[in-house]
């Protein structure tokens, strides 16, 4: 199926949006090779600029770039884009592109209620939940966006597609861009990551709001600078298991490690916890390793502090109401010391963008250091929200 519908005029999307550089000419994830140089800081311009001169009301083109697609030339900001994840989607609110997400490619890990706390903030939830479920090309074509924040390796790894595939809806309807950053144990991912500002900044640049990426990742340093300044010595942290069970009467958990620099495990890293798993040859969770621990596993492991993915719908009672209160009856995960001290909690997002990563972040210093942020339960905050709602909305 070839699109062949036009506005403006007689042009057609394919004319505004085009592929430059590696990428031209179809073929372009064989391109990716020289993006596989880990996760090294980018530069300024690589981060959070694009190759432009003029302002982003001018229809003067301007490139981005990012692996695996490389460069990616537009003619015009988009405005209709869609997101595989709800990282990526919270990016594009953040950067005050809100209204043109019109779907995702899953939106039950799409977490959107912290936008409460946030005056001005929020997104069409009814219009996403009409278009949750976006990753067959004829759904691309029906949607008809300007671009495609998604990791197109992901589509051949996850829902086979293949790379004509992808040429196809990127030369007829518009490019691709992302790369699936929340974990880093994926073998087919043998390109660059990115860290989560990394991946904002090229997000940034993709809609010319660098200046507003500018504000949030100054709010962000200064939110992360001012805990760390607070947290106990290293000795003095508590060891952490990260799992995923979504079930209220777990049984067996899947392994996460924290030393995976994924972008879903950013807030457990910047609060200087100790992985559980060091030093054991448990895997990471992954496309290939779907392995799970049993509570006899658990026990030798025996980790301080349990946080479970899964109930992200669930308040900290409920979770605690639930999930803690079948493990406080279970005959062997009653010996667990997390379980005993009730230091069992939810674990967070597997996709998360700088908004959520704030909430998510504060979360965290509540549940692990109670004694310097106050309980999780409590109604202390750690951040501004105001400053946060007016970055969004363009207030700063």
């Amino acid at each position: 199926m070839v699109r062949d519908s036009q506005r403006d005029g007689g042009t057609t999307r394919r004319d505004y949006l085009k592929y430059g550089g590696a990428v031209a000419g179809g073929g372009f994830l064989a391109g990716c090779a020289g993006n596989s140089d880990g996760a090294g800081s980018p530069t300024e311009t690589e981060q959070s600029t694009a190759t432009r001169s003029s302002t982003p009301d001018d229809p003067d083109p301007y490139t981005v770039s990012m692996a695996p697609v490389g460069d990616v030339t537009f003619e015009s900001v988009p405005e209709r884009w869609v997101a595989y994840d709800g990282g990526f989607a919270d990016m594009g609110v953040a950067l005050g592109q809100g209204d043109g997400l019109v779907g995702l490619g899953g939106i039950d890990r799409y977490y959107t209620y912290q936008y409460d706390e946030l005056p001005g903030v929020g997104v069409d939830r009814k219009r996403l939940e009409a278009n949750s479920d976006v990753r067959t090309k004829e759904q691309f074509y029906e949607l008809d966006c300007d671009v495609h924040v998604y990791d197109p390796q992901m589509l051949v790894n996850w829902f086979d597609w293949d790379d004509d595939d992808v040429d196809e809806i990127a030369g007829n309807v518009a490019p691709f861009f992302g790369n699936l950053i929340f974990r880093r144990s994926d073998e087919w991912h043998d390109y660059r990551y990115y860290t989560l500002y990394q991946a904002f900044g090229k997000l940034a640049a993709l809609f010319q709001q660098q200046e507003r990426f500018r504000a949030f990742e100054a709010l962000h340093d200064e939110f992360i600078a001012r805990l760390q300044a607070k947290l106990p010595p290293a000795e003095e942290r508590p060891s952490v298991f990260l799992t995923y069970e979504g079930t209220n009467e777990p049984e067996t958990f899947s392994p996460y490690r924290l030393v995976d620099k994924g972008t879903s495990k950013k807030q457990w890293r910047d609060l200087g916890v100790t992985d559980a798993l060091a030093g054991t040859d448990i895997e990471n969770l992954s496309t290939t390793n779907r392995g799970e621990l049993d509570y006899e596993n658990l026990l030798e492991i025996d980790p301080e502090v349990m946080l479970i993915r899964g109930h992200e719908r669930k308040s900290a009672a409920e979770f605690r109401d639930t999930v803690l209160a079948f493990m406080r009856n279970h005959p062997v995960g009653s010996k667990l010391t997390a379980v005993q001290n009730g230091r069992v909690y939810r674990g967070g997002y597997l996709y998360q963008g700088p908004i959520q990563n704030l909430f998510l972040t504060e979360r965290a210093a509540k549940q692990l250091y109670p004694d310097v942020f106050g309980a999780v339960t409590s109604d202390a905050e750690l951040f501004d929200r105001r400053r946060v709602a007016d970055i969004v909305t363009g207030d700063f």
